[in-house]
């Protein structure tokens, strides 16, 4: 086991080995008996469902290799909903028992419109309908309140294609505040998810957590207080979250073992950690790849960690700005990092945690990752938990504006270097406080053991451009 180090990887949000992905960090929820045996059979359809629906996807995805962005599947053509056809919700004591069942009777082209005001719940919802819209009258006006929850592990979940879910609030759910599960071509616009007593262990783990779907969007989207990610989305192909605030979450937004994915003109703020990109093993999809991160302001990401006990998620650093591990393929360009305890970037494979690797298919290295026109300032000065003291130990403090762990696959080595496709690339960085700085803690010898480190501030081997990836197009959405 390396000494230390498991505080490096900033794991939200993922999956023991041999775990369901879809309840990874989650702790389970147990669902108290409710009124109406709708819910009931709607409690007991969703586990089934997401057994199910897991092994399908295991079933199906065998990516070998991280291949370029290639054009995305078109999204359905048709409208989500047809505006003709709307169901009109009311705050009321009869409010919770009239959606519970229109949502069950839904039919394809519904438009479900909830009022200004304050709707009361103590029953997750579900939806299981193609084609249906859920809108609000802004995330300020109408208030889906579970503070009383008592049954569902969400407060919203979806199983369905084409769906968007616009201008309302999610706050309070005992679990997660809105999971998709295999909904294609899904659309959260103008939502917040959020707990409103503040960064708690006991707040629900996700606002917002698509998982194994094709062509999702979160589109000025709001997320506070979520004890794992205010913004994941795992396991899926062709996603765009743009516009989006996140703060006081233990980890601010999270794209987690995606394909062709971007995060972009996002705030993240007063998380435990700001943007994390990485790839887990023992899930069915893997090998994350294609990722664009550009245009978003990450700062003052110095929230003390506040996962619950024994969730790895609370080996995060607090103070850790972006973080990229295991992936290839991805592009950090055009964003500014700005006061971070630990420091602005952090790249790793996931051998640096330490933690034994079963699956035989997955591959741990970061490679292909280019870092370029960002702008950094005032970070390094307070290196949070082990992992932050042993980069410290290694590299002295301030910590580097730009970190990496040095490991490299060295069966795909060419005369002692990675080819250049495969490297680290960072070039035109700026830094307010002066030159920007980067430190290679000089792979697993140093990991394992700071006395037999032999790391390296050089960035001339890293200084050559990597071809910018292509931006992710998702049919419908701007």
């Amino acid at each position: 086991m390396l000494f230390g180090l498991t505080g490096l990887v900033a794991v939200a949000g993922c999956a023991e080995p041999g775990a369901d992905p879809a309840e990874a960090t989650t702790a389970a929820v147990e669902e108290a008996p409710a009124e109406g045996e709708a819910v009931i059979v709607e409690a007991a359809e969703e586990a089934t469902e997401q057994a199910e629906e897991v092994a399908e996807v295991a079933a199906v995805e065998e990516e070998a290799t991280p291949e370029p962005a290639a054009e995305p599947e078109e999204a359905a053509t048709e409208e989500p909903a047809a505006e003709d056809n709307v169901v009109t919700f009311k705050p009321g004591p009869d409010a919770q028992k009239q959606i519970l069942e229109e949502l069950i009777l839904a039919e394809p082209g519904t438009v479900f419109q909830f009022e200004e005001g304050t709707f009361e719940f103590t029953d997750g919802l579900s939806l299981t309908v193609d084609n249906v819209t859920i809108r609000g009258r802004g995330m300020d006006k109408t208030i889906l309140n579970f503070k009383n929850q008592e049954a569902g592990a969400e407060g919203l979940y979806i199983t369905s294609d084409n769906v968007l879910v616009e201008g309302l609030a999610i706050v309070d759910t005992k679990g997660n505040a809105s999971k998709s599960l295999k909904a294609n071509n899904i659309v959260y616009r103008d939502v917040k998810a959020e707990w409103t007593g503040g960064p708690l262990s006991t707040n629900g783990a996700y606002g917002f957590y698509p998982v194994s779907s094709k062509n999702v969007t979160v589109d000025g989207c709001v997320a506070i207080g979520a004890s794992d990610a205010g913004i994941y989305v795992g396991q899926s192909i062709n996603v765009i979250v743009k516009n989006c605030r996140a703060e006081y979450n233990v980890a601010g937004i999270e794209i987690e073992n995606c394909y062709d994915a971007e995060v972009f003109n996002c705030e993240a703020t007063n998380n435990t950690g700001g943007i994390l990109v990485f790839d887990l093993p023992d899930l069915p999809q893997q090998r994350g790849h294609n990722v664009r991160v550009y245009d978003n302001h990450v700062h003052d990401n110095n929230t003390a960690n506040f996962a619950p006990e024994g969730n790895i998620v609370g080996k995060v650093p607090a103070g850790t700005g972006i973080e990229i591990m295991a992936n290839s393929n991805v592009e950090v360009f055009n964003n500014k990092v700005f006061n971070h305890g630990t420091n602005s970037v952090i790249i790793i494979s996931y051998l640096a945690s330490g933690k034994e690797i079963k699956d035989p298919n997955y591959y741990p290295y970061a490679e292909g990752i280019h870092i370029h026109h960002n702008e950094f300032d005032n970070g390094g000065q307070k290196p949070d938990n082990d992992g932050g003291k042993l980069m410290e130990a290694i590299l002295g403090k301030p910590l580097p504006n730009i970190v990496w762990d040095g490991v490299v696959n060295e069966d795909k080595m060419v005369d002692g270097k990675l080819p250049a496709e495969l490297g680290i690339s960072i070039h035109d960085n700026t830094n307010k406080d002066g030159e920007v700085t980067f430190g290679n803690l000089g792979g697993l010898p140093g990991l394992a053991d700071p006395a037999n480190a032999k790391p390296t501030r050089d960035l001339t081997p890293h200084r050559e451009p990597l071809p910018s990836l292509e931006p992710i197009k998702i049919a419908g959405v701007q």
